[in-house]
């Protein structure tokens, strides 16, 4: 039987008097949310034979539409990592055929990323499995509920970025 956030918060009150408690019932059910979603992620990204940096790779530059290239530094700032976790994705992906890297045509010294038809292909497919893999698990929500959820979410999401 899985503790309660609210039976954890009540705990700290009764063993630690003035502790402040609470983020425990915000914390603890988001951090397990979490959990879960990830490691359904990472099942259903199994099965379509991805991991999550070539889905999030390809992803970026299928989003980007025609031609579906992008420099380095493009991607960088649109999945967040660092230019050397780019580089590293990017250079998996072209070893698997998924992607190509040549020089930026602007003639600066940036290398254009472009997706491949096979990695055009398999992210077609992937994000098919997970987006509706996605959309079965918010339906535990009505349109209602997750109209005032995302907005929540976004909130907290800026407020706790703003701070670190």
């Amino acid at each position: 039987m899985t503790t309660t956030a609210a039976e954890i918060a009540e705990a700290w009150r009764r063993e630690r008097p003035g502790t402040p408690v609470d983020s425990i019932e915000v914390f603890t059910p988001v951090v397990r949310l979490a959990k879960l979603l990830s490691d359904d992620r990472t099942r259903v990204l199994r099965a379509a034979g991805l991991d999550r940096a070539t889905l999030d790779l390809l992803s970026v530059l299928r989003r980007s539409g025609p031609p579906y290239t992008l420099t380095t530094r493009e991607l960088a700032e649109r999945t967040l990592v660092t230019a050397g976790a780019i580089s590293q994705r990017v250079a998996r992906a072209e070893r698997e055929g998924l992607v190509t890297r040549a020089p930026d045509a602007s003639g600066h010294k940036a290398v254009a990323v472009a997706l491949t038809g096979a990695g055009h292909a398999v992210v077609e497919r992937s994000v098919d499995a997970v987006l509706g893999r996605d959309s079965e698990l918010v339906a535990g929500l009505t349109a209602e509920e997750r109209a005032v959820l995302i907005p929540l979410l976004g909130k907290l999401e800026a407020f706790v970025r703003a701070r670190s």
